[in-house]
């Protein structure tokens, strides 16, 4: 099994307080749990523009996957100068909970995130409970809320519902009598 490492690293000035307080901004934006889930997003940005630099002296077509990759989940890249001026906030506008707020399928970022752990939001017909799940632009046209079931009463009531149905039947199947003939 392999092991799992981690996928941020803390900042190294810890009480800065201007990155403090623009973090805090960012959580309130995109509705965020923690700002682990910031540092996160930075660290995966960083990982995509050290790509980019790899590939600077690479020819066109691994360049061109790479454009490829990053167009699929959403992020509007043509050039290596477009792939280093990604920010965190680029990356956090591909996910689940803030596109759920963009289609207008929740009023705020929380209720949005709600929804999704709750298991209401269906992405191409599949429950996602993930509010970090990075949206593919092919998918982001499929994600729906999921629809509620109707409780079907148990027991005495049940029967007289049912009873109650098969009369409304017996009585819409009766001829209606034309007044006239």
């Amino acid at each position: 099994m392999k092991r799992k490492h981690k996928t941020y690293s803390k900042p190294k000035r810890p009480f800065d307080k201007v990155r403090i307080e623009e973090e805090a901004e960012i959580k309130k934006e995109f509705g965020l749990k923690n700002k682990r889930e910031i540092w996160k997003a930075d660290a995966r940005i960083k990982s995509i523009r050290e790509q980019a630099k790899k590939l600077i002296s690479a020819d066109e077509k691994e360049q061109k996957d790479l454009f490829v990759r990053l167009k699929k989940i959403g992020l509007e890249v043509n050039s290596i100068a477009d792939v280093l001026s990604l920010d965190k906030e680029d990356y956090l506008k591909r996910r689940l909970q803030t596109v759920v707020v963009n289609k207008k399928l929740a009023t705020t970022t929380k209720s949005a995130r709600q929804l999704i752990t709750h298991k209401r939001i269906l992405v191409d017909g599949k429950i996602v409970n993930s509010p970090s799940y990075i949206v593919p632009v092919e998918l982001e046209k499929k994600i729906s809320l999921k629809e509620k079931r109707k409780k079907v009463k148990v027991g005495k009531k049940a029967e007289e519902v049912k009873e109650e149905d098969k009369s409304k039947e017996i009585k819409q199947e009766k001829p209606v009598k034309n007044e006239s003939e």
